[in-house]
């Protein structure tokens, strides 16, 4: 499994994947972490699907990391007594907490939260955004809104509240459960959905544990607007755009990815982009050509890894799904000015060993013809803060724990070495070469930039840089 690209796939597994084999070839076309999506399927399906990917680690001797996708909470409107209705532009249409079957007139709102949250003038979208209310009046049980844009209304469709924040926990009785599960289960990474204020990363973190990364779904106007305080508190940022782009104006969500983007490099956060990237090809062997300049484009800005959704969990072309989003990643790796943009946008380095380090082995890799960058780590802290630095060479990060191998399979640039031996490495440059050179990162006559913490072993100590050339 040699690294021919440097920014991470994570793919969705769902029924499109039938087994051992299909997830071998996946990981072999380039994914490097999946992810198990718990608004969908039953615990017995992911707990199969997670024994799927630990089986192809050991076969590969790759390690492979797991993300568990939290449902969060659904918004909806209750039933109508005819099963739908159409709403005309213009009229009155009032939400209650009335679970009587709705008509023109009304319909059950059972979410006493959201009426507590809005105040008149405010809008609410309903079926991903299709219709559109704003609030003319509220009561203590009821608010009035006048249709913005009409349409079709039928059972159980989602509410969206773009311009409140709602005194609302991300994590429901079935997401409790579900994150019970998949921590025992062992998942490396659990993505918060829902997410609206630095404290529903806290409340989160507390029911984790310290047993999985904790990675904050951007999808509300609110986690936007608190951005930088969610990402202090968490391990990684997934731009859900799917959400997003329905609470803000759909011409917003680019310059809110490249902001959030810039946020999560500075402050040393795996980001990674999510929605829609190849959606066309669940059905079609072949993307349209916006889609893959979209993909190139999160490339292009330096997101650490980008995701497929139902184009590998349900669609009919996974594995070619996969393989065009390797191919459009190493296109746009291969460019001319991808180094230069990422250059462009480098992070300001904090007054620390560590930042001084990955800044030198950044500027030494644009000088010298460096093969592989040699990081050990045991915890992956600096193998992170080398990755924010986006330097040229591939980081080899030689760790002798899987769990940490597993984490930073969704970091920009970071391939990792499992072996625990590594606690007892006396002769730090001669190991790091050999493994170099095995991983077929280096040949004789390279030169590797190797960087470690002395005394050996200790987490946070890295404070020795070493260029060595492999006789």
């Amino acid at each position: 499994m040699t690294p021919d690209k440097k920014v991470k796939i994570l793919a969705t597994l769902g029924p499109a994947i039938k087994g051992i084999d299909d997830i071998r070839q996946l990981v072999e076309a380039g994914v490097n972490i999946f992810r198990l999506n718990f608004s969908h399927g039953e615990h017995a399906d992911h707990a199969l699907r997670y024994q799927w990917v630990r089986e192809v680690e050991r076969q590969l001797n790759y390690p492979i990391g797991i993300l568990m996708d939290l449902q969060g909470p659904k918004l909806r409107v209750g039933r109508f007594a005819e099963g739908k209705v159409q709403l005309a532009k213009g009229q009155a249409l009032r939400l209650d907490l009335d679970a009587t079957p709705g008509n023109a007139q009304r319909v059950n709102l059972p979410h006493p939260e959201i009426i507590e949250a809005l105040q008149p003038g405010m809008n609410l979208l309903l079926d991903d955004g299709r219709l559109r209310l704003q609030v003319t009046a509220k009561h203590a049980d009821a608010i009035d809104t006048q249709v913005i844009a009409g349409g079709e209304l039928s059972d159980r469709k989602g509410v969206n509240v773009p311009e409140a924040v709602l005194q609302l926990s991300p994590l429901t009785a079935k997401d409790r459960r579900d994150l019970a599960f998949g921590l025992e289960l062992g998942v490396d990474w659990v993505a918060l959905s829902f997410v609206q204020r630095p404290e529903d990363i806290i409340e989160a973190r507390e029911l984790i544990q310290g047993k999985a990364f904790l990675m904050a779904k951007i999808e509300k106007p609110s986690a936007v607007q608190y951005l930088e305080e969610i990402a202090q508190l968490c391990d990684a940022i997934m731009v859900a755009r799917g959400d997003l782009g329905v609470e803000v104006p759909a011409e917003n969500v680019p310059r809110i990815q490249k902001d959030i983007i810039r946020t999560c490099r500075q402050l040393g956060r795996p980001v990674v982009v999510a929605t829609q990237m190849l959606e066309s090809m669940r059905f079609s062997p072949a993307p349209t050509r916006a889609e893959v300049t979209d993909v190139a484009t999160a490339v292009a800005e330096g997101t650490d890894a980008v995701m497929l959704s139902a184009e590998t969990a349900s669609g009919d072309y996974p594995l070619e799904a996969v393989q065009m989003m390797s191919k459009i990643i190493r296109q746009v790796e291969n460019g001319p000015d991808y180094q230069a943009q990422l250059d462009v946008g480098r992070p300001q380095a904090e007054a620390t060993a560590s930042d001084a380090i990955s800044c030198a082995i950044r500027r030494i890799s644009s000088i010298l013809p460096v093969a592989a960058l040699v990081n050990y780590s045991e915890s992956g802290a600096s193998s992170l803060r080398a990755s924010r630095e986006r330097p040229k060479a591939t980081i080899l990060s030689l760790t002798p724990s899987l769990h940490t191998a597993r984490r930073l399979s969704v970091a920009w640039g970071i391939y990792s070495v499992v072996n625990e031996r590594l606690h007892q490495v006396e002769e730090v440059s001669s190991t790091a070469l050999e493994i170099a050179q095995a991983q077929g990162l280096a040949n004789k006559g390279d030169t590797v930039v190797i960087t470690a913490g002395v005394p050996f072993g200790q987490p946070g100590s890295t404070n020795t840089l070493r260029i060595e050339t492999l006789q």
